[in-house]
């Protein structure tokens, strides 16, 4: 496994459990999504230094030194992402990706003297919307309808079916791009509303069962096999025939052709 592959790993168990021991305020955000730190100053006087730092490395990523408009860090990981206000000092991380997942520091310099602020920031991809199907394997003439949603590529979710809003399965995985399914039977004709519904600590997709259009009865296998058989019988009884009509033509022919016995 990779380096990135395992802190990717690390970020998706965060994104299910969702508490850090090493900063003073945790925060979960989507994808895509924006974030504001803040940094607990009212107002931001003249001989203040503001500084912003991230991840394990400490780099720098913004500041605000006696009041003088905002700098930030050439830095390819938060370009054209970050926003620094200048009357409070806090940073706001504006379209946010999983990239950004880690810890960030605040660090305040003033007359008073210096503090520190740490903020873990976990980020966790979107949902992608649960897919109903009917499982066609399962297929008898039973009065139950065999059903599977599925999703693709997910971690550090749950995946549940619902009857009504009790539940009566689940699912969870914190691995990396997995996926993942999920069976439910149902009686076919029955009026009970159905939902499978994947989840995350922040947000969660749902799609509703329609019974009626996935649960159709199967086939009648016996008069399947039945028709089968009569139409193999005509097939055979056809072939028969055609074959004693070419034998009887053939003997003809023989018997046309012979030499009269004087």
């Amino acid at each position: 496994m990779s380096m990135w592959s395992f802190i990717l790993l690390l970020i998706s168990v965060q994104c299910v459990f969702g508490t850090s021991s090493d900063a003073d305020e945790t925060l979960s955000v989507m994808e895509d999504d924006s974030v504001t730190l803040h940094a607990d100053v009212s107002a931001i006087k003249r001989e203040d230094q503001i500084l912003w730092r991230f991840g394990p490395e400490n780099s720098r990523i913004a500041e605000i030194y006696k009041q003088n408009m905002p700098t930030y860090d050439i830095n390819e990981r938060f370009v054209d992402r970050l926003e620094m206000s200048i009357q409070t000092g806090s940073l706001t991380i504006k379209n946010i990706g999983i990239q950004h997942s880690g810890l960030y520091k605040v660090t305040i310099i003033s007359n008073g003297g210096t503090s520190e602020k740490r903020f873990r920031v976990i980020v966790c991809a979107r949902l992608p919307i649960p897919n109903i199907t009917r499982d066609s394997s399962q297929c008898s003439s039973s009065s139950y309808c065999s059903l599977l949603c599925s999703v693709v590529n997910v971690s550090a979710v749950t995946l549940s079916w619902y009857k009504g809003n009790s539940l009566l399965s689940s699912i969870s995985v914190s691995d990396l791009s997995i996926s993942l399914s999920l069976p439910l039977e149902v009686e076919y004709q029955e009026n009970n509303i159905y939902s499978c519904v994947i989840n995350n600590p922040i947000t969660n997709q749902t799609t509703h069962l329609n019974i009626t259009q996935l649960c159709q009865p199967c086939a009648d296998t016996t008069r399947c096999g039945s028709a089968e058989a009569v139409i193999r019988l005509v097939v055979s009884v056809v072939v028969g025939v055609a074959t004693v009509a070419v034998l009887v033509d053939h003997f003809r022919s023989v018997s046309d052709t012979s030499p009269l016995v004087p």
